[in-house]
């Protein structure tokens, strides 16, 4: 935008909730083997299950470095039965697959002349971990060119897993990611929640404080506490007091309580179990039921072939009666640290 001074807020837009409805998710097709090490051919026959599922109610709008990579994805995501004319390819080429945090977030405002526009946080592969990450970072303004949409910078590292929203004023985020000092270590919680305010267009942040147990994020509020509705989240809690996740999330439990929304209103609160313990080469993997993605026409939530996970889609099911809620198996998937809501970004439709 040429005015720097105005703000995403002070000019009227916002980030609409998940739950609101989309014109397309995006994706970035996943391509780094390190991501999965030794495993990478095992993710695809399930997340092209999981754009089949996305492509039944809105466009799939999928990041690919050329030729040879959508063709490769074409011939898997066709295998698992989408419907191709929501699906559409961009000639944008990622160092990752993670698109929910390089992703562009989009904020619209129905009332003025460009209804929708999109931030680019900087981005540094959450705290410098991954590199190189310089073609990640630039995906929001590639994207936003594409559709001439304005682009916001608020030059600040901030990913899109780290922050959930209720569509209704309020950003929920946690002090484990934000407050690391390997993202910004010169703002302090006040600073940053300026900056949350004015390029999300929201009025109040909440925080919880923990992540989970081998979350290379440093703790992403997407896979702990996750928006339903206005007043509603699901959080993650552990069932074995034996586990090292158990008094992380009683903790996040405890305030969550404790918070008001504006109206002053308590958030009511869904408690959803973790699933077992999910081990790859001695490693514990962040599998949570809570990493799920909310689509136009499904919730799709990731699986870890655990006991709980029926128990797991029969609570989320019970929070979203307009859509089918659809489990995935994401035990490959899970070994990169991530699954269904880290590899997407909605576009909401206005």
């Amino acid at each position: 935008m040429d005015n720097k001074n105005a703000t995403p807020k002070s000019l009227g837009y916002y980030f609409p909730a998940e739950f609101a409805p989309h014109s397309a998710t995006w994706l970035s097709w996943p391509h780094k083997e390190a991501s999965w090490p030794g495993k990478i051919h095992t993710i695809f026959p399930k997340y092209a299950e999981f754009i089949k599922y996305l492509s039944l109610g809105e466009k799939v709008r999928i990041n690919v470095a050329d030729e040879a990579m959508k063709a490769f994805a074409l011939g898997h995501i066709t295998a698992a039965g989408a419907n191709m004319a929501n699906v559409e390819f961009f000639f944008h080429p990622t160092n990752d697959a993670w698109c929910r945090d390089h992703g562009p977030a989009f904020l619209i405002n129905p009332n003025a002349e460009q209804k929708k526009a999109v931030v680019d946080w900087d981005y540094n592969a959450w705290g410098g971990k991954y590199p190189p990450y310089d073609l990640d970072d630039v995906i929001p303004t590639l994207i936003a060119k594409q559709f001439n949409l304005p682009v916001f910078y608020p030059g600040i590292i901030m990913e899109g897993g780290s922050v959930e929203f209720n569509g209704a004023g309020t950003l929920m985020t946690s002090t484990a990611c934000l407050l690391n000092p390997n993202r910004n270590p010169n703002l302090n919680q006040q600073q940053i929640e300026t900056f949350l305010m004015d390029f999300y267009g929201v009025d109040q942040v909440l925080w919880v404080d923990e992540g989970i147990v081998g979350d290379d994020t440093d703790g992403h509020i997407d896979d702990t506490v996750r928006f339903v509705n206005e007043d509603t989240v699901i959080t993650v809690v552990e069932e074995k007091p034996g586990d090292e996740n158990y008094a992380l999330l009683q903790h996040n439990l405890k305030q969550l309580k404790q918070v008001r929304l504006p109206s002053g209103k308590q958030l009511n609160i869904v408690e959803l179990p973790m699933p077992d313990d999910v081990i790859y080469n001695d490693q514990r993997l962040p599998a949570s039921y809570a990493n799920f993605y909310i689509s136009n026409k499904h919730v799709i939530v990731p699986t870890f072939r655990s006991p709980k996970d029926d128990k797991a889609l029969q609570i989320i099911a019970s929070c979203f009666s307009s859509r089918e809620v659809v489990g995935i198996d994401s035990t490959d998937i899970i070994w990169g640290l991530g699954s269904f809501h880290c590899l997407s970004q909605q576009e909401p439709a206005v």
